[in-house]
């Protein structure tokens, strides 16, 4: 037995041995396994990282050859005039934008939307827009609100052109900020709001005003399409310079003491002496041989010195706000010597030279920003049905929506068109009423057209009671007031004066007793005019016979 339980133990001590020997060769492969694993991960990580590493050197390596194209063509566009020359420009533009430049795109998408040098591509300028608006550029957001606004190239959403135009505004976005301050000012989807308009051109108008300050820029003339003016240099009445640079006004001839004050005045603002300031914007509000009125100059130079407590910058700011010179309209004036302004010129250009699309689209940008003569020159395109960027029933809706803003703007004519599109039914339903408002508004400024006009809706009672003797005073009026509209009064007087001719003499009397007078109106009402222009033409030629 003893032998036995020897036996037994020994064969137990060989099996907990191989066991242990088991344990340890499985350990054994769990580690190699293990450590094959991690040589794995390492590598894998390694290959990674070095992938990663690659990307980035990749990735910096085309933003350096982008921003290297992007200067390459900006340099040919400002050095270069020929046509060749900028079709490179803008092909190494493409390419820097396909490489992701921020800027490259920007201008590209610029290009495709006005169509500078080149084609217009406004599918393709939504594409990038839309990118750049991810991407956070304010470029961009104010871009999609423009088109959002008048429906190019996307859908008429004037609730999602705010939020862009808000996004970009936030951005830093110039043209953004100076289209909320107009849409405040107004109340164009927006509550009217004062302070708003204010702080929004506040903004760009301290930006424009140091940029006027530092460098020499030229004025930018103002052209209305509707005026048909072949020579740019004749509009004087459509300059827009407002604040002038300063050393122009040491001319050689005036007051030399105005001259020497004005000067010293300049250099002590310049050296931050408040009174220096007060003193200059006292000298553009009155104005003198030594420097223009600019009531745009006195704001921001009272305002300079008020902000440093200086008394005479106080009352001269009081004085403004008194006069109702000191709300937005000072900072608006200011607003709009801003760069962009530059776009009437290139508008025009590309107008005379039969780029249509491209000259509505920059006039439309400049109307969204509040400028009076882009508003009707935008309207008066649109009038001409020569757009192909916007669809038929696009076209009067819109141009009633900018000749209503050009009215609301003092503009007369636009007055008179906007009574046109309601008495006619353009891009609205027929409304005489609204349409004889806008006439008797327009007279104010003594439109010869809109006293025309409400005398014809006196005459035959549309829209307001039917009165002959008024109809009749506004006809004299308007042949008064111009006298191009002579032939046209005569011609409504002759026929005026048949009617009532036609309606008194027995022999009418006779004819209506035994013919029904309503079956008389039935018959004659929708030629009574065609009617009464006839017997005036057989009147006419009698009397040539007869001399």
């Amino acid at each position: 037995m003893k032998a036995l339980s020897v036996v037994l133990l020994l064969a137990l001590l060989v099996s907990v041995q191989k066991t242990e020997k088991s344990f340890e060769n499985q350990k054994e492969k769990n580690v190699s396994k293990q450590e094959a694993l991690n040589e794995s991960q390492l590598l894998t990580m390694q290959d990674t990282f070095s992938s990663q590493g690659e990307d980035l050197a990749r990735r910096k390596k085309n933003e350096e050859r982008g921003h290297q194209l992007y200067k390459m063509s900006n340099k040919i566009l400002k050095h270069s005039k020929s046509k060749k020359d900028k079709e490179e420009a803008y092909q190494l533009l493409t390419k820097a934008a396909d490489m992701g430049h921020l800027k490259a795109m920007e201008k590209l998408a610029a290009a495709l939307l006005f169509g500078y040098h080149g084609p217009q591509n406004i599918t393709a300028a939504v594409t990038l827009y839309e990118t750049l608006a991810e991407k956070g550029s304010h470029k961009g957001q104010t871009a999609l609100g423009f088109m959002f606004s008048y429906g190019i190239g996307m859908e008429y959403n004037q609730a999602k052109a705010l939020v862009y135009y808000t996004f970009g505004s936030l951005g830093g976005n110039l043209i953004s900020q100076m289209i909320l301050g107009y849409r405040y000012w107004v109340g164009i989807n927006v509550p009217r709001n004062c302070e708003a308009a204010l702080t929004n051109y506040r903004k760009v108008a301290f930006f424009i005003a140091d940029k006027l300050e530092k460098n020499e820029e030229m004025p930018v003339e103002k052209v209305r399409l509707m005026e048909k003016s072949e020579n740019l240099s004749s509009n004087n009445d459509f300059l827009d310079w407002d604040v002038h640079q300063y050393y122009k006004f040491l001319a050689e001839r005036g007051d030399t003491q105005i001259q020497k004050a004005f000067y010293y005045f300049l250099k002590a603002a310049k050296a931050g002496n408040t009174h220096g300031m007060a003193f200059l914007g006292k000298m553009f509000l009155e104005g003198s041989v030594a420097v223009t009125q600019s009531n745009a100059s006195a704001f921001k130079y009272f305002t300079m010195a008020a902000e440093k407590g200086n008394a005479v910058g106080l009352w001269g700011l009081g004085l403004l706000y008194y006069q109702g010179k000191g709300v937005p309209v000072l900072y608006r004036s200011v607003c709009e010597l801003g760069s962009w302004s530059e776009k009437f010129l290139t508008a025009y250009f590309a107008y005379q030279d039969g780029n249509i699309d491209s000259s509505l689209i920059q006039y439309a940008l400049l109307a969204e920003m509040g400028y009076e003569v882009a508003q009707s020159n935008s309207a008066y395109i649109l009038e001409s049905e020569q757009v192909k960027i916007l669809s038929n029933d696009q076209m009067y809706p819109l141009a009633l929506l900018l000749w209503n803003r050009a009215a609301a703007q003092g503009n007369a004519f636009a007055r008179v068109k906007t009574g046109d599109y309601h008495f006619y039914g353009y891009g609205t339903k027929r409304d005489y009423v609204t349409a004889a408002i806008h006439y008797s508004l327009a007279v104010d400024h003594h439109i010869a057209q809109a006293m025309f006009n409400l005398a014809y809706m006196y005459e035959h009672g549309l829209g307001i009671p039917k009165d002959i003797h008024l109809a009749k005073r506004w006809y004299d009026l308007a042949a008064q007031t111009s006298p191009d509209a002579s032939i046209p009064v005569f011609l409504a007087r002759m026929k005026l004066e048949v009617k009532l001719l036609f309606s008194e003499i027995q022999l009418f009397k006779q004819f209506t007793s035994s013919w029904k007078m309503s079956k008389l109106d039935t018959i004659l009402q929708p030629h009574w005019e065609l009617f009464a222009l006839v017997v005036i033409v057989i009147l006419l030629v009698l009397l040539i016979r007869n001399r």
